[in-house]
């Protein structure tokens, strides 16, 4: 009875791995072609206006940003290096196409030993494309979009993303019912593929969204990593 005890209970966690890993993979899927529509309408809109040069250096850029992600496509952490310079590209391509609405800064503590981290690949860019589509877009001046990288503590560190746009609220009231659909399924996804990696990895990763200032306005992401 204890030997099958034993092996029924490894037979489940093996499964529940499999299912676990299955699961991360179809969220990974799901991302990555909402990321590229998101693009192409970027190109799109360069060339509309005939601006070829643009249009050019934008899918060059859009290029080696996607060969970045589809080889990573498979893992569930990357280097924490890798994800920065990944984010890098993305912000610099969403920066190419809304000039006039933001300008953006990526501040990382130069005290981080970041070869001691790990993280799962693009986790942070649906929190940035929120910002920058969801706040920083509707903004009637030009906003700014500052993401830091700071230690927490000897075994954690947190990357806060931060705008000063419309807010949260606002944003919400501004939208139809289709798009907050859209935003709904898309921060769901990240909250479920977080619950899993945490329940895979034991709690490795938090996250933290609240308004940026006393008004309602801009919108602060904190997540933290452990080691």
């Amino acid at each position: 009875m204890s030997l099958l005890t034993y092996y029924s209970l490894r037979a489940n966690q093996k499964q529940k791995l499999a299912n676990n890993l299955l699961a991360l993979k179809s969220m990974r899927s799901q991302m990555n072609p909402h990321f590229i529509f998101n693009a192409l309408n970027s190109v799109n809109s360069f060339i509309a206006v005939n601006d070829e040069r643009n249009a050019n250096r934008y899918l060059s850029e859009f290029s080696a940003l996607m060969r970045s992600v589809l080889e990573n496509s498979e893992e569930d952490f990357i280097p924490f290096q890798k994800e920065i310079e990944l984010l890098g590209l993305y912000v610099k391509l969403e920066h190419n196409r809304f000039k006039d609405k933001f300008d953006y800064t990526i501040h990382v503590d130069k005290n981080i030993d970041l070869e001691s981290y790990a993280i799962p690949p693009m986790l942070l860019q649906p929190y940035i494309e929120n910002a920058i589509w969801h706040g920083l877009r509707y903004k009637k001046e030009k906003g700014i979009l500052n993401i830091s990288i700071a230690r927490k503590d000897e075994n954690s560190i947190t990357i806060t993303v931060q705008d000063n746009g419309i807010g949260r609220k606002r944003s919400m009231e501004m939208k139809t019912k289709n798009q907050l659909k859209q935003k709904s399924k898309g921060m769901s996804t990240i909250k479920n593929r977080i619950a899993i990696l945490n329940d895979m990895y034991q709690d490795k990763i938090a996250v933290d969204i609240t308004d940026a200032f006393a008004d309602g306005t801009g919108t602060k992401v904190t997540l933290t990593l452990k080691k």
